[in-house]
């Protein structure tokens, strides 16, 4: 896949360098990124110096920042691997169920990384993938943040209620409010899609019910941003 963003190639580069195969920069770049082209040098990875217009075309984005790289993408896990592997203790975890904006999506990643979300968990019928769009805006998120397919909705929340986890379902009105009781140890927020909301038969069969009160002059804040207020919430009672 195609990276591009000075945070995103940069935490490339920090976690898993052996997926880099090709790399593409400004000549303005090249002081700050000399390690990752030193290291590029020594493992024979090709790397080219090149005009702002090559990177606009390149990332097919003028938000480039400068870099672009190729890498190998990063498979999601299965949930019993992640389930299997996971450290004791209270955990988080985001389910987005039908979210497919890419902005919003790197948006959740840069959340889920500032708060220490231990996975985002897609259902199969997911769309979502890492884009470069979503790893720019996820500032090196992506990087810190596991992505891992559900398989079954049903079989899903059975394997996570083994595990000591909690489902709280987000909505609009109707929820208790996250900031004023307490939350479980182990929490898995699930989130709807932008416009349509997520699937009520999810909702229903999740423990709990979250709503975020504002003033009533909007219908709602989107999901990147709700996701911010609900992972704040969990992380102030940690």
């Amino acid at each position: 896949m195609r990276l591009y963003g000075l945070n995103a190639v940069r935490a490339v580069f920090a976690q898993r360098p052996e997926a880099i195969r090709k790399l593409y920069l400004a000549q303005s770049r090249v002081d700050q990124l000399r390690p990752l082209l030193s290291w590029c040098a020594a493992q024979r990875v090709g790397y080219r110096v090149v005009e702002e217009s090559d990177l606009h075309k390149l990332a097919a984005s003028s938000h480039h920042e400068g870099v672009v790289a190729d890498v190998l993408r990063s498979e999601p896990a299965p949930l019993a691997d992640w389930l299997r592997d996971l450290a004791a203790g209270p955990q988080l975890a985001i389910w987005l169920d039908g979210v497919g904006n890419p902005h919003n999506f790197g948006a959740i990643l840069r959340s889920a990384a500032h708060f220490g979300v231990g996975a985002l968990l897609l259902p199969a019928h997911s769309t979502l993938a890492l884009s470069g769009a979503a790893a720019r805006v996820a500032e090196g998120g992506a990087e810190a943040v596991p992505l891992v397919w559900l398989g079954r909705s049903d079989n899903a929340l059975v394997q996570l209620r083994s595990a000591g986890f909690a489902l709280a379902a987000t909505v609009v009105e109707g929820g208790d409010d996250p900031f004023a009781g307490r939350l479980p140890e182990r929490v898995v927020y699930v989130l709807g899609a932008e416009g349509e909301g997520m699937d009520r038969d999810l909702a229903t069969a999740c423990d709990l019910r979250l709503s975020i009160a504002g003033t009533g002059a909007v219908e709602s804040l989107n999901v990147a941003a709700a996701t911010a207020v609900l992972l704040a919430a969990w992380h102030a009672r940690r």
